[in-house]
């Protein structure tokens, strides 16, 4: 796997994934994408040679829509999504509410609000747009491929927040060859 064109032939060979996507495309806010874990865990599972997908805390779903913020909105996503995807741990999040949150400036989109997450090898998500794949990756895919955790810009500031995550997850568990860098080691 190197580049971006292998993370989608990735995703579009697997079945479960695809199915989340058209249950996206088809029920969910326009162009929203599912990120984080949804692309990170099968790209690390592929390089680590793993035959069972890595079972997904949560499916996070993001879209941008600056006229609706609240949260409710989100939920009713929610609903509509469980109810057509059943037993799915949906996550929805308009970020264009989610600097509020974060104590951020507002973003600009969604792939402005990735540039904010904790990882940049999270910072990655894929839309079925159509037939069609697509994938917004905003701070590239090289941590991603190369297995490397480090923290986005804004995490630099915030390695308490950082290294508790790195913990609570315990990747090196399920990925032992990934290299988890300190949020005080990054220049």
């Amino acid at each position: 796997m190197h580049d971006p064109a292998d993370i989608l032939a990735l995703i579009a060979a697997q079945p479960e994934r695809m199915r989340l996507l058209r249950g996206v495309r088809d029920h969910g806010p326009a162009d929203a994408c599912i990120g984080a874990g949804f692309v990170r865990n099968a790209v690390w599972d592929a390089l680590h040679g793993h035959v069972e997908a890595t079972p997904l805390a949560d499916v996070d779903v993001l879209y941008f829509a600056e006229d609706c913020r609240q949260s409710e909105a989100d939920e009713a996503w929610e609903h509509r999504l469980r109810a057509a995807c059943p037993g799915v741990p949906w996550s929805v999040r308009n970020q264009a509410r989610m600097h509020l949150r974060n104590g951020d400036a507002p973003y600009r989109d969604c792939a402005d609000a990735m540039r904010h997450w904790p990882e940049v090898c999270t910072a990655v998500a894929v839309r079925l747009s159509g037939d069609q794949l697509e994938l917004l990756a905003p701070l590239g895919v090289d941590d991603l491929l190369n297995l490397r955790v480090r923290p986005t810009e804004r995490f630099r500031s915030k390695p308490d927040i950082y290294h508790e995550r790195q913990s609570a997850k315990n990747w090196l568990q399920r990925w032992p060859r990934l290299r988890i860098e300190s949020a005080r080691e990054v220049p």
